[in-house]
């Protein structure tokens, strides 16, 4: 029994409802379409980390590169980022701001990963231009 006709029959038993009130409710809870809550579906989460590159040099003749990193090898490096010395986040954070990069590794902990995951999931980075084509995505 669910939670909304356990409420209806505690009103009916309290005496705050007649039983032809509880029996129009409970009729109306069969008719209407049970609502599924949504939750999140590792089913649906996407299972790889992809970025392709096909480029034409022109001495060096065609290039591809096609990498698949499997999303299970990004979460297990998040979390073994927690074994990195403060030290050590504090010079990595320095050297990717020496780059231009505003990214605290400090930020990245396990338990903002999953939110991480749903957002590349979303993602598609497509660069084309005249003599290579770039994609990232998710799949």
């Amino acid at each position: 029994m669910n939670g909304d006709r356990k409420r209806i029959l505690a009103m009916l038993a309290d005496g705050k409802i007649t039983a032809d009130e509880a029996d129009r409710l409970l009729g109306a809870m069969d008719r209407r379409p049970e609502v599924i809550e949504a939750t999140p579906s590792r089913a649906n989460a996407p299972r790889y980390f992809r970025v392709e590159v096909y480029a034409d040099d022109e001495g060096d003749g065609p290039t591809k590169v096609n990498v698949r990193i499997p999303m299970q090898l990004l979460r297990a490096g998040v979390r073994l980022g927690a074994l990195i010395p403060p030290k050590a986040r504090d010079e990595v954070n320095a050297a990717m701001a020496r780059e231009g990069i505003p990214f605290d590794i400090n930020q990245l902990k396990p338990e903002n990963l999953e939110d991480l995951v749903e957002q590349l999931g979303d993602m598609t980075v497509d660069v084309d231009n005249e003599r290579a084509k770039v994609r990232v995505y998710c799949e």
